[in-house]
């Protein structure tokens, strides 16, 4: 792990991780209002897609001082892509963010199929897009974040014992809800915006199956699942998909008896406008003081 880097961000700082699977990270790490005058541990909250998103979720971690919210202190941790790699970023996450084994559908073909006949893809971006699909390790990536760079975060900050999070959006909510289903430690709440179940046949669908009924005195982690209206009511075939199998995964929820351990948001947002909003509303719903 190389030495922490002041970022162009606010209260941010960079660094860069080589894992144990040899594959490269850029972290940013963002403190909140009066770290540095105060002594307490506090929790960290991992935020997927780190090239896209540190720039619309990091800033919202001022909200901590708004009046008018009751939201607890955390550190954003945003992981993403470091080098040459993070020009790379919208395929690579495919490698890391969608579990293994998880079916490409025809509805994801169809799509890539009209992004480069419209000029918005080009063929090897989409041969790129469909080549980390085809080989998703969600699980390793899963295991670096727990095991390699949270220990390595806890050496370097003031991190408490417990309490910590991880929000994905699209493909990070897929890797954000197959997380909470494995009941990864250190991660006690995930939130999941619009999380890319892209096919009714989603591994998902198994994990939840899988799922044991708690008892009512046990503790669970907490997951917080937003969807967009636009995605479920507007022109674009994938979407609604998404958003129906997504409906189908909160329901399938609900009668394995998970109901108080699952909270969910619709948000007046597109799939692309809609990450900061369903960042937002985790931290509204999993980080109240």
């Amino acid at each position: 792990m190389s030495e922490m880097l002041h970022g162009c961000l606010a209260d941010t700082e960079y660094l860069e991780v080589t894992a144990e699977s040899g594959h490269s990270y850029g972290v940013w790490v963002t403190t909140p209002p009066g770290y540095a005058d105060s002594t307490d541990p506090l929790p960290l909250v991992y935020v997927m897609d780190g090239n896209y998103a540190v720039g619309l979720t990091a800033p919202l971690i001022v909200t901590q001082a708004d009046p008018y919210l009751a939201i607890a202190p955390y550190i954003q941790v945003s992981v993403g892509y470091a080098g040459e790699e993070a020009a790379q970023w919208a395929h690579l996450r495919n490698r890391d963010l969608v579990p293994p084994g998880e079916p490409v559908g025809g509805e994801t073909l169809t799509t890539l199929a009209a992004a480069r006949d419209s000029g918005a893809m080009t063929q090897a971006q989409v041969d790129a897009y469909l080549a980390e699909l085809s080989d998703t390790h969600a699980d390793v990536f899963l295991d670096f974040l727990a095991n390699e760079l949270h220990p390595r975060l806890r050496s370097r900050l003031r991190v408490s014992e417990s309490g910590h999070g991880l929000f994905g959006y699209s493909y990070g909510g897929l890797f954000t809800l197959y997380a909470w289903l494995r009941g990864t430690a250190p991660f006690t709440t995930f939130g999941a915006g619009s999380p890319g179940v892209v096919g009714p046949d989603s591994q998902v669908f198994d994990l939840v199956e899988a799922l044991t009924e708690r008892g009512a005195d046990s503790a669970a982690p907490r997951l917080h699942v937003t969807l967009n209206e636009l995605e479920l009511l507007g022109d674009v075939p994938i979407y609604r998909g998404l958003a129906r199998n997504v409906l189908s995964v909160v329901e399938a929820l609900h009668s394995k008896g998970r109901s108080q351990d699952v909270s969910s948001a619709m948000l007046q947002e597109t799939h692309v406008t809609g990450l900061q909003a369903s960042f937002l509303s985790y931290l509204k719903t999993c980080f109240t003081r």
